[in-house]
């Protein structure tokens, strides 16, 4: 009886060292899957902490560009808006006594006149003549200075965009559209016309 009694205790000694045993290994089975669903978690948020890190690096870098982008178009924008005005004050250095010069000119037209209407062989009139010449040559002088030249086309080739037609003549003796008389002389100032040359055009005589 004694020795049934104690391999029970036995027996059950071992079921609770068992069962202690399996409580334990358990216990570490949750341990392990609880640090592995941990370390998961902490990959997948490294993960996406790494891909929130590159889209906010490829944000900058947009941005970035896009400023770059920003300051070379206001810095071309500047240099145009300087060039213009350069461009500006030269032209208002080279034209800006054009109207002034329109006004001489006709005065230069009238002495110009009066010397062609003039008898320069009568000594009587030489004092008068040699003062309008030097006033003529004095006005000639200071257009040229300041780079205002003279469009008298006699004999060339008519030029819509330097003369003005103011009739036609038939004419044998030379070709056809040629300056053949100028009525009024044109200038030009720094290159650009002022004021066109008024001219007769030969044309082909009648057949």
């Amino acid at each position: 009886m004694t020795t049934e009694i104690s391999v029970a205790n036995e027996e059950n000694r071992d079921a609770q060292e068992y069962e202690e045993v399996a409580a334990e290994t358990g216990s570490a089975d949750t341990d392990t899957r609880a640090a592995q669903e941990n370390a998961a978690q902490e990959e997948g948020a490294g993960e996406a902490s790494v891909e929130a890190l590159q889209a906010k690096v490829e944000s900058l870098n947009a941005a970035m560009e896009a400023a770059k982008e920003q300051v070379l178009r206001s810095q071309a924008e500047a240099q145009n808006a300087r060039r213009r005005a350069e461009q500006d004050v030269e032209k208002a250095h080279k034209f800006g006594q054009e109207k002034l010069l329109q006004d001489l000119l006709p005065v230069v037209d009238n002495l110009e006149r009066a010397l062609s209407t003039m008898d320069t062989d009568n000594p009587e009139l030489k004092a008068v003549v040699e003062g309008i010449q030097l006033t003529h040559k004095s006005f000639i002088d200071v257009l040229a200075k300041h780079q205002v030249v003279p469009v008298n086309p006699q004999g060339e080739p008519f030029d819509p965009e330097l003369h003005q037609a103011m009739t036609m003549v038939a004419n044998p003796d030379v070709e056809p559209n040629t300056v053949i008389d100028v009525f009024q002389k044109g200038y030009t100032l720094h290159g650009r016309l002022v004021r066109p040359a008024m001219v007769v055009v030969s044309k082909a005589a009648d057949a």
